[in-house]
């Protein structure tokens, strides 16, 4: 599967650019067939996004522990500890 900029760029090269689709499967180095599969494809697949599972996601644990780990990743340490050689 191509990545998303690689399907939108064949869809231009096709739709507004008028190009062949051995030209466009030369261009960027795939297949004809690949190509053609996404040029003539009225429908872009869409990107999944993967559903966390698990008891930190299902209860909301996960936006508290994720927003306490922000936080002390932002907080700065009073101690500074220097050598000078």
């Amino acid at each position: 599967m191509l990545a998303m900029s690689e399907v939108n760029c064949i869809k231009l090269l096709r739709n507004q650019k008028s190009k062949f689709i051995n030209s466009i499967a030369n261009t960027l180095g795939i297949n004809w067939r690949t190509a053609k599969k996404y040029a003539d494809e009225d429908d872009i697949p869409q990107e999944t996004q993967v559903k966390k599972r698990g008891m930190m996601y299902e209860e909301d644990w996960g936006d508290i522990v994720s927003d306490w780990l922000i936080e002390d990743r932002n907080k700065v340490d009073p101690i500074v500890k220097t050598t000078f050689l």
